[in-house]
Parts: C-alpha cells; sequence; structure tokens
C-alpha cells in the first residue's frame, strides 16, 4: 500500500476551528508541506527530511491506481507504522472526521489524471484456481497434496508482473513430486509462459473483464507424469463482479489445445467464485476471504464426462501492509469420486511492487 506522509497545519482563528469540507482544502492544509502542491512530494531541502523509499508521487498512475481507498484512509487514520510505512507519517484520526478523511482520499485520487488505469478495488482476492482480471506484480508459491488415493504433490511458482495499464505477463514453473506404483518421481513440469490484456474495467460497476492466452513447453518428464509430452496452447476469459458489501464473484473459461492429442487430450474448463471479505477495525484491519470454488474440466474425447469439483477455502492477509497473504482450502470431486483424489491445497502471496518481502510487518 502507498504511505502517506503529512505535515499538520491546521491554524485557529479566533478560537474557532477551521470548517474543511472540500478534500482540496484539507490537502493544503495538512498535506502540502510533505507531499507539495502537486502531489509529487517536497523536495528534501525544503520539507526537511529523507523522504523513504515508498514515498509516493500522487501523480504516478502507475505507482497510485492499483491502491484502494481502504488503505489510504487507514494511513491517513492512524499513521505510517499502522500498515508498515514510516513513522514519519502522522496520524490525523483526531484532527479529522472520517468524512474529511474520505473528501481527502477522492482529492489525492485527482492527481492521477487517466481514468483507465483499472482501480485497485477490482483487485479481488485471489482464488487458488480460478484466475483474476487484474493485471498484478505478484509472486505466488502453490501446492496441492493428495490426500486421498495415490500420493503425489504438485507445486507451482509463478511471476506475475504488469506492463502498462492494461497487460501482465505470467510465468509458471511447476514442480511435480508423484508416486504412482512403488517408486517417487520428482521434477520440473511444463513450464507455461502467458500475457494478460484487460479488456474492459468500471470502478463505478465494479467489474472488470479480461483476456489471456499461453502456451505450454513439454518440459516435464512425460514417462514419469510429470508432463504432457506435448506443446499445448491456452486461451482463456476472465470477469470479476465487486458489490458494495465486498462480496464477489469471479468467472473463467477457456480451453487447453496440445499439438499432438495422443499424449494429451484437448479440454475445456469453467470455474466459478463466490466470496466476501471481511477486514476488522471498521474495514482497515487484516482481511479475512472466505470463498468457494465450482470447478468443471471436460476432456474432448469421445465418452469422456464432466469432473465437477467443489473447493472451499478462505485466504487471510499475513502483514500489516497486506502486500503477504496466504490462502488454504480442500478440494472434493463431486463426480466421478472413486477415482480422483480429494486435494489439500494452499498458497503464499507477494505483491512485490508493494514492498519488500521483509517490509510491512
Amino acid at each position: 500500500m502507498t504511505v502517506l506522509c503529512g505535515f499538520l497545519l491546521l491554524a485557529k482563528a479566533s478560537g474557532s476551528e477551521p470548517q474543511l469540507s472540500e478534500g482540496g482544502q484539507i490537502y493544503t492544509k495538512a498535506c502540502a508541506a510533505c507531499h507539495g502542491p502537486d502531489g509529487k512530494g517536497t523536495a528534501k531541502a525544503i520539507a526537511g527530511f529523507d523522504q523513504p523509499n515508498t514515498f509516493p508521487d500522487f501523480s504516478r498512475c502507475d505507482q497510485t491506481t492499483s491502491e484502494v481507498n481502504s488503505a489510504y484512509a487507514a494511513v491517513i487514520t492512524y499513521g505510517g507504522p499502522y500498515r508498515g510505512f514510516s513513522q514519519i507519517m502522522p496520524s490525523f484520526g483526531k484532527a479529522l472526521t472520517p468524512k474529511e478523511i474520505n473528501e481527502l482520499v477522492h482529492y489525492l485520487r485527482s492527481f492521477c489524471t487517466n481514468s483507465h488505469w483499472p482501480r485497485g478495488e477490482l483487485n479481488l482476492p485471489r482464488a487458488v484456481q480460478t484466475e483474476k482480471a487484474y493485471p498484478e506484480d505478484e509472486e505466488v508459491i502453490t501446492a496441492a497434496v493428495n490426500a486421498r488415493n495415490a500420493p503425489g504433490v504438485e507445486n507451482h511458482i509463478i511471476h506475475e508482473q504488469r506492463f502498462g495499464m492494461k497487460n501482465q505477463l505470467e510465468v509458471d514453473v511447476p514442480l511435480m513430486f508423484t508416486h504412482p506404483e512403488q517408486n517417487w518421481y520428482g521434477g520440473i513440469g511444463d513450464v507455461t509462459i502467458g500475457w494478460k490484456r484487460v479488456l474492459y474495467s468500471s470502478l463505478p460497476k465494479g467489474s472488470i473483464f479480461a483476456v489471456q492466452g499461453e502456451v505450454s513447453a513439454p518440459t516435464g518428464n512425460y514417462n514419469h507424469g510429470l508432463g504432457a509430452g506435448t506443446t499445448s496452447f491456452g486461451v482463456f476469459g476472465m470477469y470479476d463482479q465487486l458489490f458494495p458489501t465486498n462480496t464477489f464473484f469471479q468467472l473463467q473459461g477457456g480451453a487447453a489445445l496440445p499439438v499432438d492429442t495422443t499424449k494429451a487430450p484437448q479440454n475445456v474448463y469453467g470455474y466459478a467464485t463466490f466470496g466476501q471479505t471481511f477486514a476488522g477495525d471498521h474495514g482497515f484491519g487484516r482481511a479475512w476471504s472466505p470463498m468457494v470454488e465450482f470447478l468443471a474440466n471436460r476432456d474432448l474425447v469421445n465418452s469422456a464426462k464432466t469432473d465437477w469439483d467443489l473447493l472451499p477455502q478462505m485466504q487471510v492477509t499475513l502483514s500489516k501492509r497486506q502486500h503477504v497473504r496466504g490462502d488454504i482450502g480442500v478440494r472434493v470431486p463431486v463426480t466421478d469420486t472413486a477415482h480422483r483424489p480429494i486435494q489439500i491445497e494452499f498458497y503464499l502471496l507477494w505483491d512485490w511492487a508493494d514492498g519488500k518481502l521483509t517490509e510491512g510487518w
């Protein structure tokens, strides 16, 4: 989240409190001494302090649009340390009313003059399987452990990097461990590279839609069950919807199209996630997001049936800055239950655009 720094200059006139009814007036009196009249920050020689690395430039849309209003309001209300930022940012919770803080946040948003950047409120909690439509800067480590049937562990190291306003590069390196009979086999699976593009986003409607194309290289050992043994292309769409109550749902649908269908069948799938976010301390504290995923997969071969799974889970923010999160759930097959495993699935996520992994605690 973005650190805010202010220098309180609320002067009293004739013993009466000033009426700060507009965000611009509040900013000029309470914030401009540190952040500058243009939101780009005051020069060190004038401000009289060293600016931390996380000091924001509110005019840079790439820095500010990915943040949510509640993050700004939390730091204004309680000060920088509340979200793991510098102590030079004081708290304004006793100097400003919640209404005035909301007006100030609204004014801070005006420094980014390009309204086409997708807003951070549309960056919904990440489900275990369903891809989000929002372009991100994240590192994610996932794991799925078979709790029934043949032993097996599937890990993924995923790098997601945003480019510009609406694009994202994704690199997925799987680490597979299988035990089909009497021996364990382990190694890298099929590495996937994908490109995401946001086609539509609207904060007032709470909606965002994106598409992604990807290619998987046959880097995994096919004979040991660590890979498909053929290059595969994938394409899918993602739609996310956020409601004013912090309820949300996410949809993903697509297809996997291997080159050699004698080694791996073509596949279509559809995922849906429903969830709700709860946050303590009047919406500023640790966030909990219970979710449930409905997963459907079907191979495009004769007499194939659709596999349905249910995946209830819980995501929680781990750091004060909320840039490190964890999720754990159980994937339960609804169809063909005798031949498909129950899996414990979890991940750790680091939003590296919000600071180092060691920061913000």
